[in-house]
């Protein structure tokens, strides 16, 4: 089938979901990996994509994606990028639903695991 693309309408809330995602953080799922930042960014992007996930926000200050599950479960998932030396990057999944955190940090996680 394919991702089929949310309207760019969906990109107007963005600023209203990514406060609660901040806020959910402190009960984030986190792993470190052995990455630098810009290559484990890229590779959680490049795994979301694959996946028929929607990034509906990107915030390069505060190191954060925001997604939706996917184009039909509009659950909003933030994932928070933070660098911890040259070789290693902690990512943060973080929602309101422990059903959609813990579902996106697998499929991450599992992307990123060297096989």
């Amino acid at each position: 089938f394919g991702c089929v693309a949310i309207k760019e309408a969906a990109k107007g809330v963005a600023g209203l979901s990514t406060r609660a995602l901040e806020d959910a953080r402190k009960y984030a799922t986190k792993k470190t990996f052995n990455y630098d930042y810009n290559t484990c960014y890229n590779k959680v992007k490049a795994t979301l994509k694959e996946k028929c996930s929607y990034i509906y926000a990107e915030d390069p200050k505060k190191q954060m994606l925001a997604i939706y599950v996917s184009e039909i479960d509009t659950t909003t998932v933030g994932i928070f990028f933070k660098k911890i030396d040259a070789t290693n990057t902690q990512i943060e999944v973080s929602s309101g639903s422990t059903y959609a955190k813990e579902f996106i940090a697998e499929r991450i996680f599992s992307a990123l695991e060297v096989k």
